[in-house]
């Protein structure tokens, strides 16, 4: 029985969402320099270059990154900018993005991950990082993703939050589900939110917790238009069968001409990949597709060609 009630539903209603990992580097000898230049990128962005591709594909959400482990955000925030100055661009990339996304009539979400690990040791600073007890650092980064939240209200209509793992440094039973879930909805109750484990790449098909609206999915890569399980070779292969697992929305994102592992990038043949976007559709489940994209702003053509086959097809 279909549950339309659900606060993802939209994900199974839809064709299929897009997801760019829009991540800086900045070069420079000192906090300043890095941040002129992180700046002077994120202005180069080619937004309406970037619309034009992202509206020609059909896609009906974009999961956009606003930071990673760059420890850069395209996103000025009330908490970072005073906590740690110089980490975010003057130009509020993603929310100009979102603004665009909605004028199409499509939804937007939001990247961002629940961890600084792999950050700077000002960053972790700002943060309270601490391995040995991540009380106070996750206070601090509610109040960070609450910044976000509150200021793209409405326009927010999900979340994607990465880095939720069963790991020493931070084990994902130790986090505040309920405080993660307020902050992230403080600025639009209906926004939805996943937490990413890497699930379907450790042979694990289960939501984080129950109260996520939907699965983050992270799939590693396609096998005969299925997902593989896990890293190994021999691991299984599988597709969903249900639009739900213990409530939770199913979801996969999938990167195509990109990889999320390093090495060589993904492709799949036009048969294969609509051949998993339908049999996951057929279930209602819904499938990301996350596309490489260049500091300027623009995917590689032949990507976005093939996202507009995709769109034909399913308009079949």
């Amino acid at each position: 029985m279909q549950n339309t009630g659900h606060r993802a539903q939209w994900l199974a209603e839809g064709g299929y969402g897009i997801m760019v990992h829009y991540l800086i580097s900045p070069p420079g000898d000192s906090d300043q320099e890095r941040h002129d230049a992180f700046c002077s990128t994120v202005d180069g962005f080619d937004l309406e270059g970037f619309m034009r591709q992202f509206e020609s594909t059909g896609a009906d959400w974009l999961i956009f990154t606003i930071g990673q482990n760059t420890g850069y955000y395209c996103s000025p925030n009330t908490f970072l900018d005073r906590e740690c100055p110089l980490h975010t661009s003057d130009r509020d990339l993603a929310l100009e993005i979102a603004r665009r996304v909605h004028d199409l009539g499509k939804r937007f979400i939001a990247y961002l991950p629940s961890e600084v690990y792999g950050q700077t040791d000002n960053v972790h600073q700002a943060f309270a990082w601490d391995p040995a007890d991540q009380s106070e650092f996750q206070r601090r980064c509610t109040e960070f993703v609450r910044a976000y939240a509150m200021k793209f209200g409405a326009l927010l209509d999900g979340w994607w939050f990465d880095g939720c793992y069963e790991w020493d440094v931070f084990p994902n039973s130790t986090y505040d589900w309920p405080l993660w879930l307020n902050a992230a909805r403080a600025g639009n109750p209906n926004a939805i939110v996943c937490f990413n484990d890497g699930a379907f790449c450790i042979n694990k098909v289960k939501p984080v917790t129950p109260l996520e609206d939907y699965h983050a999915g992270e799939v590693h890569q396609l096998v005969g238009g299925r997902i593989r399980l896990g890293h190994d070779p021999d691991s299984p292969l599988y597709l969903p069968d249900a639009q739900y697992i213990d409530g939770v929305q199913w979801h996969a994102l999938v990167p195509v001409d990109s990889t999320f592992e390093g090495g060589e990038p993904y492709h799949y043949p036009d048969e294969e990949l609509f051949g998993f976007v339908d049999a996951c559709r057929s279930v209602r489940g819904a499938v990301t597709l996350n596309l490489p994209i260049g500091i300027g702003g623009l995917v590689p053509e032949d990507s976005i060609e093939q996202m507009r086959r995709l769109r034909a097809h399913l308009a079949r």
